[in-house]
């Protein structure tokens, strides 16, 4: 699976560029099964980086049947992330205060009303009936990194005292409605995933367990989506380093619902080795990005090694990286050549 990149190369008004088409089209073609795009704001007001795609409306729907159609063409899975930035959406982009389930004085953002949450609620659910109007196979909902389904998860951001906060059951209570309203109005064979980080923004390793195994045993989802960002390593937390951080997770029965997994699987052998450990697909980044066919050499060489960076601007145009996402790429110390 193609990994849901931030890269800043669509228009301002979210809809669909020329660049990011061929980005997204070309590693289809390079074998990706699963293709997803960026977090794609299903809200104004959830907008979270210049550039950034978005379904906020019917306006947007032409740029994606363009998009699923190449996609399709290509006998790739074709998947939107939704999602909404919450506090994280900065202020001079969105021309106004950013929301978050609290009060957040770090971020600047107030906290979201009742009224303000059934909104949200809505937003993301007909965020996804306009992805299936748009020809996707399915959605997937970004309650991870701190954006704001992720935000209401989190026992430190999240501290309200009315029914959305409070208990893990009352801080996950937003993300189990959007799904069961994505399956009431899109049906049981549109695909949905849910895109989860177990450390940060006051993420706890047992309670994302915990969100995991009922996402499993309500059977609604098709799969999780578990952000590591290094799917090697031990949690950061003490008391959860008697295995991996990954193991922690692949002990769970998933049932019918599958797992993918995030962070730092660059090469081939790194694909074997997760594969080998109960994960039904892995989700690819940065050697995505150096190499628009990953799949395609990983299938043929299962030793293959992706390109050593920091890597030229030439050679990122020849993996169909435009110079807006060059830019971007530009604040990952090491990843482009200073005189590139």
């Amino acid at each position: 699976m193609l990994a849901p990149l931030t890269n800043q190369q669509s228009h301002e008004n979210g809809q669909l560029s020329d660049e990011e088409l061929y980005w997204l089209k070309l590693r289809a073609k390079g074998q990706f099964g699963l293709v997803m795009t960026c977090a794609t704001y299903v809200q104004e007001n959830g907008k979270g980086f210049a550039g950034q795609l978005g379904i906020s409306d019917d306006f947007h729907i032409p740029s994606h049947q363009r998009l699923t159609q190449q996609l399709r063409a290509q006998d790739a899975i074709a998947v939107i992330q939704l999602y909404h930035g919450g506090m994280r959406s900065p202020e001079n982009l969105i021309q106004q205060v950013p929301i978050c389930p609290s009060k957040n004085e770090e971020y600047g953002a107030r906290a979201l009303t009742l009224n303000e949450i059934q909104e949200v609620k809505t937003n993301f659910v007909q965020a996804a009936i306009r992805a299936q109007k748009c020809g996707y196979h399915g959605v997937e909902l970004h309650a991870a990194h701190g954006y704001l389904i992720c935000q209401f998860l989190s026992k430190e951001i999240n501290i309200r005292n009315d029914q959305y906060g409070g208990t893990l059951e009352n801080r996950a209570r937003l993300l189990f409605e959007i799904i069961d309203e994505v399956r009431l109005h899109c049906g049981a064979s549109f695909l949905l995933g849910v895109r989860l980080s177990p450390e940060r923004y006051g993420m706890d390793v047992q309670e994302v367990k915990t969100i995991c195994q009922r996402l499993i045993d309500q059977n609604k989802i098709d799969f999780i989506d578990l952000s590591l960002w290094d799917s090697f390593k031990l949690a950061e937390d003490k008391k959860y380093q008697n295995c991996s951080l990954l193991d922690h997770f692949t002990t769970l029965d998933f049932k019918e619902v599958l797992l993918t997994v995030a962070g730092k699987i660059r090469n081939g052998e790194d694909v074997h080795n997760i594969l080998a450990t109960n994960v039904d697909f892995v989700t690819i980044g940065q050697s995505a990005i150096l190499h628009y066919d990953f799949p395609t050499k990983v299938i043929e060489n299962s030793d293959f090694k992706a390109v050593e960076t920091p890597v030229s601007r030439a050679y990122l145009h020849s993996q169909g990286v435009s110079d807006k996402f060059v830019e971007y790429l530009k604040r990952r110390k090491g990843f482009v050549a200073d005189d590139s």
